[in-house]
């Protein structure tokens, strides 16, 4: 089987490597890959915003099956071109990627299906005295979310009425996010432990694979601003079997439901993520695709056949054997650049990325590679990931943080805390 793969990050490396490893991937190309990506696969230089450029290779390569990484090209419609040019894709259409792509569509569906999730309200631009004051009714602290993508940053947790103002003011007034902060929700704050959960569906029938926990915020013990992420770990000891069991019938099944009743059957990875509150799991938020850190601690925990998971998933009748989980344990910390998630420098060589053993796997994120060194060229640079055969997390913490003090490059940070809220459990 030929494949595409659409991306450039640390969860597509981390894909790519997980598919490079399944016999029945004869040829995978990476569009437009990165300096890791091309240790596993041919990166072919096409950026994922050129889908014209993305179903001519495709077509030309005759490419059994695509799988889209970011949620850019999946809320774009880069699915719909390519199935309507008879290319199988894992990835959900640009209706179903609303899903993700429009914070308020999701939340309106949730309550319209008793999806249990935040209490919340909806504000456009041209309503910011209305939002303001509603802010002044409220109890604190507050969640207020840009509408639209804004790369894991448009989310900010107001402890205070001063606190939310200034968020609607990023939103609406200095168009911090552009237009996706155009239209805001504003959800009362759940209390609880995190969970992602990725639910691979063929808009029928699906699997789940083991449960992660993110850390959004840039210093350990949860403080500071939101990031796209800066370390996961899996399995989490939070999501037990009961949790196992209401998520799949008081969230996947009736999520699926509703997309199919609107007419927008949802194939591909579902991305769940979850406040284990004390009235039971309730959503944060649904992503439209593999989630990133949790894609990097979750593949490795996977055995038996990734790629058919996917493939017939996106024939529209899931294998639900196709993988199980190996009873193992992972952590990943992002060392990411200093000022991340504002204002940071690029360009710094980075050091120490030869030499791991086979329980580390350091996933590149935003390198890019110049005369034959690796530099940095992003806020998250690199993903260490480590693996532990038994379902051991201390011992796979050790490793991941044994390995990062063995990469170096100017301005490196990265939180210390990663797995230690399931250590402490």
């Amino acid at each position: 089987m030929k494949i595409a793969l659409i991306g450039s990050g640390g969860r597509e490396h981390a894909l790519a490597a997980k598919i490079s490893e399944d016999k029945s991937c004869s040829k995978l190309f990476i569009l437009p890959g990165n300096p890791g990506t091309k240790q596993v696969g041919e990166n072919i230089s096409i950026v994922q915003d050129d889908h014209n450029a993305i179903l001519n290779f495709c077509t030309e390569h005759k490419i059994d099956l695509v799988i889209i990484g970011p949620e850019k090209p999946l809320i774009d419609g880069l699915t719909d071109k390519l199935i309507k040019n008879g290319i199988k894709v894992f990835g959900p259409t640009l209706q179903a990627a609303r899903i993700e792509g429009e914070k308020s569509f999701a939340k309106n569906l949730m309550k319209e299906y008793n999806i249990p999730t935040a209490a919340f309200e909806v504000f456009n631009k041209e309503n910011y005295d209305y939002a303001i004051n509603y802010l002044h009714k409220v109890d604190y602290p507050i969640v207020i979310k840009a509408d639209g993508i804004a790369a894991g940053k448009g989310v900010t947790i107001a402890e205070s009425f001063d606190d939310a103002k200034e968020a609607l003011k990023e939103c609406f007034v200095n168009s911090s996010f552009g237009s996706s902060g155009d239209k805001v929700v504003i959800e009362e704050f759940m209390s609880g432990q995190e969970a992602s959960i990725f639910a691979i569906t063929d808009g029928l029938d699906y699997v789940l694979l083991p449960a992660a926990q993110d850390h959004k915020r840039i210093f350990d013990d949860d403080k500071g601003k939101n990031t796209g992420g800066m370390g996961a770990y899996a399995p989490t000891s939070f999501v037990n079997e009961k949790n196992i069991e209401v998520i799949a019938k008081e969230i996947i099944e009736p999520t699926l439901k509703a997309m199919n009743e609107k007419g927008s059957s949802y194939v591909g990875c579902l991305y769940c993520g979850l406040m284990l509150t004390s009235q039971g799991p309730k959503v944060v938020e649904f992503n439209c695709r593999f989630g990133d850190p949790e894609t990097q601690v979750v593949l490795p925990l996977l055995e038996g056949n990734f790629v058919e998971l996917l493939y017939s998933a996106a024939c529209g009748k899931i294998n639900k054997g196709a993988v199980r989980y190996n009873g193992g344990t992972s952590v990943c910390v992002v060392a990411a650049s200093k000022g991340y998630p504002d204002k940071f420098e690029k360009g710094f060589e980075i050091y120490g990325l030869e030499n791991f053993q086979q329980n580390i796997k350091v996933y590149h994120a935003g390198t890019k590679e110049v005369d034959g060194k690796i530099l940095t060229n992003g806020g998250r640079v690199l993903d260490v990931t480590s693996f532990s055969e038994k379902n051991n997390l201390n011992e796979a913490k050790r490793i991941a943080y044994d390995a990062i003090t063995k990469i170096h490059f100017d301005g490196m940070y990265y939180r210390k805390d990663i797995s230690d809220k399931a250590i402490k459990e």
